[in-house]
């Protein structure tokens, strides 16, 4: 069984340095697949140069690529990332792409029934085709783990809502937390926020990110917190997404809500200690530095 399927964008994000392989989505996955955890990704490319490179580049990692589909209409997704701030990077998505046409068919629906989680995030859905298709895979995921990365101006309330309504498990930022409950005229106080986004939701689970400063997770009516691990930063492209993939490899793993927290923390700083989204990393590699720290 597929543990985890992960779905939505797969793109080159291109830097001052070069390109580098990126999308959420693809990134989790990627990350996923380096923890231990069997992982699928959902997604389309263009029949063109750069969609090979990235078909080539999850065969190199070992990731299946049944599910990424080649269309002849559009090209493969770019992003133009500027990071002139390692801690803040700011991103000029290009549209329409590849990705933005995902179509669905049976086989995508019965690979997400048979899957333990479904992920996925708003950036996909910003446009029809893909957000149809996200929609029609909705009721078949056991278990929905949303991670919200909202990028301006590329989705609506409308959507985020839809998407939160049909979520188990939240994942967000210390920014998008503020705009939701901005939404309602809520202020983002970190303990009453999670718990009033998971009531009104009907959610498992809320983890917001809070940077150095570590994150939150509220789950069944506890509140738990993980300080963030201080590291050389790199650049921070990516690390949200390892954050996400160790916090549900643990929880997969059925380990306390506490222990997840820490170790997506101790995954996420060790990305931002490299350049680019998915370097290569290991279960051994974040035991290793939360060691360190507590020597």
């Amino acid at each position: 069984m597929n543990n985890v399927v992960c779905f939505g964008e797969i793109l080159w994000d291109v830097l001052p340095t070069g390109k580098q392989p990126g999308g959420a989505p693809f990134n989790v996955a990627v990350q996923l697949h380096q923890l231990g955890q069997p992982s699928q990704l959902i997604s389309r490319v263009g029949r063109d140069d750069l969609g090979a490179e990235l078909l080539e580049f999850l065969h190199a990692r070992g990731l299946p690529t049944d599910y990424v589909q080649q269309g002849e209409t559009h090209l493969t997704g770019v992003v133009k990332a500027n990071v002139g701030d390692r801690n803040e990077v700011v991103y000029k998505i290009v549209q329409p792409v590849a990705w933005d046409y995902i179509q669905y068919d049976e086989e995508l629906a019965k690979l997400v029934a048979g899957a333990k989680m479904l992920v996925f995030g708003s950036l996909a859905a910003r446009t029809p085709a893909t957000r149809e298709t996200l929609y029609r895979l909705l009721p078949h995921a056991r278990f929905r783990v949303f991670d919200v990365n909202m990028r301006a101006p590329h989705y609506t309330r409308e959507v985020v809502q839809y998407l939160l309504e049909h979520a188990d498990l939240v994942k967000v930022n210390e920014h998008e937390l503020a705009e939701i409950l901005g939404w309602f005229g809520k202020a983002a106080d970190d303990e009453t926020a999670l718990a009033w986004l998971a009531e009104r939701y009907h959610l498992q689970a809320v983890c917001v990110t809070l940077g150095a400063d570590g994150a939150l997770l509220w789950k069944e009516g506890e509140l738990y917190r993980s300080p963030g691990i201080p590291v050389e930063v790199a650049d921070t492209i990516g690390s949200g997404d390892a954050f996400l993939a160790a916090l549900l490899t643990a929880w997969l793993a059925g380990q306390p809500p506490q222990e997840c927290l820490a170790l997506a923390c101790a995954t996420g700083a060790l990305v931002a200690t490299h350049q680019g989204a998915t370097p290569p990393i290991s279960p051994a590699d974040v035991a290793a530095l939360r060691q360190a720290q507590m020597a």
